[in-house]
């Protein structure tokens, strides 16, 4: 959306846009966002987020405030205090020890694990807390990727790069209510009603979740067949429910042959 949108106040009154909303960084409505949720009894023990909220300080003072523990990722240039003064981060990496990288998952993929190595420098800081710089580094190409994390107490270099990689789950997420749910779908011409429409496209996303975490409880391993997908569930249930055409029986048969075919390819995939 243009600037010139947002900033213009009688605009975004006309759209039904909150006057907060349209002149708010990113970075300040997040926390806002994380603070009305934390007060709703929301529970969360840790954010992740990318560059545009890891160089931010206010956002991460307020998780330090209500002692909520963080991995946000920061620009190579992004300066970092230590006992020996200011460093950018690409330059704080180059005083590592070798002994300092560790080989760690930041969590499976659709191929496996994602294995990275992992190092931790610390982070001087007048506030209470372990604050650390997360370095991860490509084992193949030997890209590196830098995050500023914060926890109340002292926590494994294991659990910072879990909750690094939880970044992925989240863009897998939104990735999914788009092609499943239509997230992204609304015109936004009107604040209350591109909200209604996200509210019942992330309802309708969270049925498909929880209606295939129940199939995978009950029946983990189908003979022949991969357990039932997002995907899948949406399809029969748009077969089944919303347009009926061919019976049930018909659905269900191509259900199987499909959920058959892709078990076959992944086992040779694998």
């Amino acid at each position: 959306v243009p600037r010139s949108w947002t900033e213009d106040a009688a605009r975004c009154r006309a759209a039904g846009i909150p006057d907060s909303v349209g002149f708010t960084t990113k970075p300040a409505l997040a926390a806002r966002m994380i603070g009305r949720a934390l007060d709703a009894g929301v529970p969360a023990s840790w954010v992740a987020g990318d560059e545009v909220y890891g160089g931010n300080p206010h956002l991460r003072t307020e998780l330090k405030k209500r002692q909520i523990g963080y991995v946000l990722a920061v620009a190579r240039d992004h300066q970092i205090g230590t006992r020996a003064g200011k460093l950018r981060a690409d330059a704080l990496v180059k005083k590592l020890l070798k002994r300092a990288w560790q080989k760690l998952s930041a969590g499976a993929g659709a191929k496996g694990h994602r294995f990275y190595d992992s190092a931790l420098a610390d982070i001087t800081d007048d506030q209470p807390g372990r604050h650390q710089l997360l370095v991860r580094r490509n084992r193949r190409t030997g890209e590196l990727a830098f995050y500023r994390c914060y926890s109340a107490t002292p926590v494994p270099l294991s659990i910072l790069v879990r909750v690094a990689g939880r970044r992925w789950t989240v863009e897998e997420t939104f990735q999914s209510g788009k092609g499943l749910a239509g997230l992204d779908e609304h015109q936004v011409r009107r604040w209350t009603s591109w909200h209604r429409w996200v509210t019942l496209a992330m309802l309708a996303h969270a049925f498909l979740a929880v209606v295939r975490a129940d199939e995978h409880t009950r029946h983990p391993k189908p003979d022949e067949l991969i357990p039932l997908t997002c995907n899948e569930i949406q399809r029969l249930f748009n077969a089944l429910v919303v347009r009926l055409v061919h019976d049930t029986a018909h659905r269900l048969d191509w259900s199987h042959w499909r959920r058959r075919h892709q078990a076959r390819s992944q086992a040779s995939h694998y």
